[in-house]
């Protein structure tokens, strides 16, 4: 299940996400979004676990948990599909 973090602080991490969600459980792929001027971080991310029940618990846990000040918005991404 894919995930979409918000609301992250300019200086949180792809190593920090990863750690945070694998207690959770597996993490597939962990993405934080950058500035392709700056290279700085955009605010959010997209990790992927793929076992729905750890995204679950995940989400249920983290949202609303605050991460280097910011608190953080978790919820399931909307994803795209090619027509």
């Amino acid at each position: 299940m894919k995930l979409l973090i918000r609301n992250l602080a300019r200086t949180s991490t792809e190593p920090e996400l990863r750690a945070l969600f694998e207690a959770f459980g597996a993490v597939q792929s962990c993405k934080l979004v950058l500035d392709q001027k700056s290279g700085g971080s955009k605010g959010f991310a997209f990790v992927e676990m793929p076992r729905p029940g750890d995204a679950k618990a995940a989400v249920k846990s983290l949202n609303g948990k605050t991460l280097d000040g910011n608190i953080l918005r978790v919820k399931r991404a909307n994803v795209k599909t090619a027509e």
